[in-house]
């Protein structure tokens, strides 16, 4: 088994969630969000990939291997229980479970995930709507939802993902009552200034790209 350490698996869970979010791999990019300079990011991925955990070549895009990814993933799983865990049992906030998260994901044992699963009894998505893979890293993703911004008006939709990790930004959702599970009705999209009107608790709320962009819905099937 590699021995890792929280830099490492960082590095490895960032190249997994870059992939999967913008499509951009490049180390320059890893050590944008990282916070660190790009002769670092350059270092750690050669010494990742001695370690067959990456793959690379100069001027790529970085490349998990099996190996890897399975590493991303089970950070990943932590990370979301311990979410799951935080909002249900001690009340935190949905900006608040993701800082502590971020701590406890490096530290704990498969075997507490496991348990920490159990007694979750086995919650296919976090408090943020975000999947949780499954044990062998498969997730459950919801296949209706799109993206608020995207979305045609004149409709009501339930509010399925907040995906963000900014205080602010889950602080004008407390105060709107914007959360997994709310209903909302979609009545206008401004194209041209990039604003989205809503109705929610039978107020309206315009909000900017910005924030639409990372609001995930589904439509509200009528029977």
């Amino acid at each position: 088994m590699v021995k890792t350490s929280v830099s490492i698996e960082n590095f490895i869970k960032t190249i997994y969630q870059s992939e999967h979010r913008v499509g951009n791999t490049r180390p320059g990019t890893i050590a944008g969000i990282l916070g660190i300079s790009n002769a670092a990011a350059t270092d750690m991925s050669r010494k990742l990939a001695e370690r067959k955990l990456l793959y690379y070549e100069k001027y790529q895009q970085l490349r998990l291997t099996p190996e890897g990814n399975k590493m991303a993933l089970a950070l990943i799983r932590k990370h979301r229980l311990w979410e799951t865990f935080l909002h249900k049992t001690l009340r935190l906030s949905l900006h608040e479970i993701h800082k502590e998260a971020e701590m406890l994901e490096h530290q704990t044992s498969d075997f507490l995930a496991e348990k920490i699963n159990a007694f979750l009894n086995n919650p296919a998505y976090d408090p943020h709507g975000d999947p949780i893979p499954d044990i062998n890293g498969e997730f459950n993703n919801n296949k209706d939802s799109i993206v608020l911004s995207e979305a045609e008006p004149d409709k009501e939709y339930e509010i399925i993902r907040l995906f963000s990790s900014e205080k602010d930004f889950f602080d004008f959702c407390g105060n709107h009552n914007i959360k997994v599970g709310s209903v909302i009705k979609l009545e206008k999209q401004y194209k041209n200034s990039n604003m989205t009107e809503i109705r929610i608790d039978n107020k309206k709320l315009v909000l900017n790209k910005d924030l639409s962009s990372i609001i995930y819905i589904k439509p509200i099937k009528l029977n």
